[in-house]
């Protein structure tokens, strides 16, 4: 059930008689009312549709009378409604619950916002290397390339056949894992592995964020 307001932009529910009237003769008991309606005002009583909670009818809201088959629900009219705002100068109001709506709108589509960029950041990945690494110093230069800068090689393992193998440049496959220090998108940064990993004439076997 939708949750049910004790005020109308600061008038008392019970002083505005905008409710629901069921014609007990003409009402058929097809419960569409009763189904349609989200704010539980309606009963079915011997097959019959009853008014049990009028105040919990939205102000202005006539959707049960206009899907009614037979025209079995009035509605006082729209004069009543327009008459109650006037005296009620509940224009200042509305004007100030806008303002607030708009607010919590923005912050709703800031945070959104925010989230969708978080869910886009790619803060750590996993990549394996194939390749001669015996006289290339790639393990230096990829030092070298994190020296000083929020981001962090971790995880390496050099799967070689045999030390003497991978001095006589026999390939070999090198795994590792790029991190950020900081929690911070880490994609430029994987840019720069891959050409370090181009201008060295290895290949890159895999990568995979994680």
């Amino acid at each position: 059930m939708a949750k049910t307001s004790k005020t109308w932009h600061g008038i008392p529910r019970e002083e505005i008689p905008w409710f629901p009237t069921v014609d007990n003769d003409t009402c058929i008991g097809c419960t569409l009312c009763y189904v349609s309606c989200g704010r539980a005002v309606y009963e079915m009583q011997d097959n019959k549709a009853v008014v049990e909670n009028p105040y919990n009818c939205m102000v202005g809201c006539s959707t049960c009378a206009t899907v009614c088959p037979v025209e079995a629900i009035t509605f006082p009219g729209r004069e009543l409604i327009w008459n109650i705002e006037r005296e009620h100068k509940i224009f200042k109001i509305v004007r100030q619950e806008a303002k607030e709506k708009m607010v919590k709108a923005e912050i709703s589509n800031a945070r959104s916002e925010a989230q969708a960029y978080i869910a886009q950041l790619i803060t750590h990945a996993r990549m394996e290397v194939a390749g001669q690494f015996g006289e290339k110093r790639f393990l230096i230069k990829l030092k070298d390339l994190v020296d000083e800068r929020p981001y962090d090689i971790v995880n390496l393992q050099l799967d070689v056949p045999t030390v003497q193998g991978l001095k006589e440049n026999t390939p070999a496959i090198l795994s590792f894992e790029v991190t950020s220090t900081q929690q911070e998108d880490i994609q430029e940064f994987l840019s720069e592995i891959r050409t370090l990993v181009k201008e060295n004439d290895l290949i890159l076997i895999s990568e995979n964020n994680l």
